[in-house]
This record gives structure tokens, sequence and C-alpha cells, in this order.
């Protein structure tokens, strides 16, 4: 079995996203790349100018999976962040339902994602949790977050050329 894949790439992908919904243009979110929770805080602070954020952190972390199909999983955290007026809980709930209809429109490009990942051996988990997260992550900004994992089947037949044995 020879592996004819390519690696998705999540950063890519929502960063397009980002750059063609109408939504999030008309709210000016701007994509962020960033690595791990700590940088979302660095990004936040850096862009006081800048009021929303899509950010997606390019630390894939993942496994392999040895049973029973051999593959390896790639998962991508994802935060949608608006800002709001400090103590404002009026406002901080209508940046909540704008993340969650971004996230909405977002998983609707994703399940068209899924098909052509899966002509290329590759599958998209189904579950996607979103979660917010606590309002004193970043005061004055709502924001939500989820992974997304992407199996790749690899081929992990014993190969006895790869090895001094």
């Amino acid at each position: 079995m020879e592996n004819r894949t390519t690696a998705w790439s999540a950063v890519d992908f929502y960063k397009r996203l980002t750059e063609k919904n109408k939504l999030a243009q008309s709210k000016h979110f701007a994509f962020v790349r960033v690595s791990g929770l700590k940088g979302v805080e660095e990004a936040v602070a850096k862009m006081q100018s800048t009021p929303n954020f899509i950010m997606v952190a390019d630390n894939a972390a993942g496994y392999t999976e040895l049973d029973p199909t051999p593959h390896i999983r790639q998962m991508n955290t994802v935060f949608i962040a608006m800002r709001h007026k400090l103590g404002d809980m009026d406002a901080r709930q209508r940046c909540l339902d704008t993340i969650k209809e971004i996230n909405r429109q977002f998983c609707s490009k994703l399940l068209m994602q899924r098909t052509l990942l899966q002509e290329n051996a590759q599958y998209l988990d189904p579950r996607i949790n979103l979660q917010e997260a606590p309002s004193a992550l970043i005061p004055g900004t709502a924001v939500c977050m989820f992974e997304v994992a992407v199996d790749t089947f690899v081929d992990m037949s014993y190969k006895p050329e790869e090895w001094d044995d």
C-alpha cells in the first residue's frame, strides 16, 4: 500500500475561511497563527487595533494508532475571539452568538472538506466540540475553542530493507 496522502493543514484551511467568510469579514476578524494558549494571549495583547480573531494553533497534537487499522491523528485547536466592553454581559453574549454562527458557517465548509479529505485517505473526526473559554482568560474578550482532528491511514507493514537486523 502506497502512502499517497498530502498532509492537511488546519492553519491554511482556517486562514482561507477567515478571508472568504462574509460574516467574519463584516465583523473584521483577523486570522492569526499561534502556538498554544499562551500564543493566543500574546496575539491578543499585541493586536490592540484588531477587535476580533480566528486563531489556529500550529503545534498540532496527535498520536499514532496501531490497532485495528494503523493511522496517525493530527489535532489542531481553533480559537475564535471577539472583544467587548469589559463587564458588559449583554455585549459578551452578542459576541458569543456571533462566534457560534461563524463556527456553524465554518463547519458547513468543513463538511465539504471532509469529502475531499476522504478521497485522499484522510478522515475528519465528525465530533467538533465548541467550548466557551472562561471570561477571565482574556478580560473583555469572548473566546470559544474547538479541536479539529484528521486521521491519516498509513502503511505500517514491516519492511526488512529498512533495518540492519
